[in-house]
């Protein structure tokens, strides 16, 4: 290329390049991400000195993008895209090696992919940020929709513990001076619906940090191997492999025993009851500088999107009717939230769900 006229021509492919990639981010829908740098690989192709025979390849974060006849094998310009100050991928533009030379590449258009690479990177990093803003407003949301239940719940739970009490009460004392065999059966089943209904408003005083706590310090592991003998069985139905790990011989926490001991019960029958026929289950604890962490995974069918906000919620379950009330998870989230410790849940690879708990270390 000698011509001023040939290079300006070029000058103009690259500034035209340049305004659409502008373009293209601006309009960019951040939940179709790939859409758009597939866009910009076709851009930054017909920028190139010999368009015919350039391809182009992006590689960034969980996106990978190429024009039909890029492959490895081509001689190529690259530049890293950094996202927050870190190469997080890169982009490459190539012609075939057996036509080619890396000195048939333009000076210009190395500053091009660089100027490309800077502004794709722009546009990674508005999404990572978008997604964290929208990550913090949904935990928000959800930590003062539990709140509010927990204040309801806690409302209700004191209203209906009298009530009860006296149903039982009186029900017990007609039991004792019944003599008809027919009126101690109902009044039998008057007083065992009247304990399990006291059992669901303990459970609902759970979810609403209202039951008093007997706290000391407890070692983890010990607790930990306790509610493992107690779900043997049911490992054992359903042929469950258990991997268990803790970093430490001895972990200690400050603890409710009792409420320790009915947080890791639901946690893990819940991943045996969502676990497949010889599935596996891992249930790690890990003591790190500044807190006491418990990793319960299984491989089920894992959490439904629709259903990530609503998992610790009262009343709310995916089990069939009459084998699940719906307040096993949101006891376990009121028993953490007054130990001041924190749950979470996410996706296990391939399959399944993970529940981490961290709690505050002594």
């Amino acid at each position: 290329m000698t011509t001023a006229e040939a290079k300006l021509k070029e000058r103009i492919k690259e500034l035209t390049c340049l305004y659409d990639v502008t373009s293209i981010i601006v309009n960019s829908d951040y939940d179709e991400l790939e859409t758009s740098l597939e866009a910009i690989a076709y851009c930054l192709k017909k920028a190139w000195q010999f368009e015919n025979d350039s391809e182009v390849f992006f590689t960034c974060g969980n996106y990978t993008v190429r024009t039909k006849k890029y492959n490895a094998k081509m001689v190529e310009l690259s530049s890293n895209i950094k996202v927050f100050n870190k190469i997080d991928g890169h982009i490459k533009v190539g012609y075939p090696a057996d036509k080619y030379s890396i000195s048939d590449f333009l000076i210009e258009e190395q500053t091009l992919l660089d100027n490309v690479s800077l502004a794709v990177g722009n546009l990674l990093e508005r999404k990572q940020i978008r997604d964290s803003e929208a990550s913090v407003k949904r935990q928000m949301e959800r930590t003062d929709r539990l709140y509010i239940l927990g204040e309801i719940t806690a409302g209700i739970a004191h209203e209906l513990n009298t009530p009860l009490a006296n149903i039982l009460g009186f029900a017990e004392l007609l039991a004792d001076k019944m003599t008809d065999n027919q009126a101690i059966r109902d009044l039998e089943k008057i007083i065992d619906n009247t304990i399990f209904s006291r059992e669901i408003v303990k459970k609902l005083m759970f979810f609403a940090c209202e039951m008093p706590q007997e706290m000391k310090i407890v070692e983890l592991n010990a607790v930990v191997e306790n509610v493992l003998k107690l779900l043997q069985p049911s490992l054992q139905e359903k042929k469950i492999k258990l991997i268990k790990s803790f970093n430490k011989e001895n972990i200690k926490l400050k603890a409710d025993t009792v409420q320790l001991t009915q947080v890791l019960f639901n946690l893990i029958m819940n991943a045996v009851y969502y676990s497949p026929e010889n599935g596996q289950i891992a249930v790690q604890v890990t003591e790190k500088s500044k807190k006491i962490q418990i990793l319960i995974s299984d491989e089920g069918l894992g959490i439904p999107k629709k259903n990530e906000d609503k998992v610790f919620e009262p009343f709310f379950t995916t089990k069939p009717l009459g084998e699940g009330s719906g307040l096993g998870l949101s006891v376990v989230h009121g028993i953490i939230n007054s130990h001041k410790g924190v749950i979470m849940h996410k996706s296990n690879n391939p399959k399944g769900t993970i529940f981490t708990v961290d709690f505050p270390k002594l």
